[in-house]
């Protein structure tokens, strides 16, 4: 199946059920003669803007395409549904997410272009926020954890 079939399928899927994990999503994409390793999964949940709400994951628009005059969901929205806890270590943070949200959490917090952030660092799980000064990180930490919630 080519990628493009592939991120058809996850669209299919996402508008017309409730999912709640990757891993769901990835059982579905299997039933379906699809199969993917978690790694490629989450290439696509990024590719494809999907972010995970209320009621599982969701495309930004119902199919996965963003259209112009569309607002990706908030840093609270993103920080909510795929955040865990942040720690502080001097004047980096290390925030945990749910496995394969690094990316999108650290682009939503880049977008944001808070000037108590020099910049982010993301994993597949983490993301190492990097703050001017312990001061400052601190007061990031205390605005994340409350996001987080």
């Amino acid at each position: 199946m080519s990628k493009q079939e592939r991120h058809n399928l996850i669209r299919q899927l996402v508008a017309g059920e409730s999912i709640a994990s990757q891993d769901e999503l990835r059982r579905r994409l299997a039933r379906r003669g699809c199969g993917v390793t978690q790694a490629t999964l989450s290439r696509d949940v990024h590719e494809l803007r999907l972010y995970k709400g209320p009621n599982g994951y969701a495309a930004p628009n119902g199919n996965g395409h963003m259209e112009e005059e569309e607002e990706q969901p908030t840093v609270g929205e993103v920080l909510s549904s795929f955040g865990l806890a942040v720690r502080q270590a001097q004047n980096q943070l290390v925030l945990r997410t749910t496995g394969g949200a690094a990316q999108p959490v650290a682009l939503a917090i880049d977008h944001e272009q808070w000037s108590d952030i020099v910049g982010t660092l993301a994993g597949d799980d983490t993301v190492l926020i990097i703050c001017p000064d312990h001061r400052r990180a601190s007061s990031m930490r205390e605005k994340l954890e409350r996001m987080i919630g």
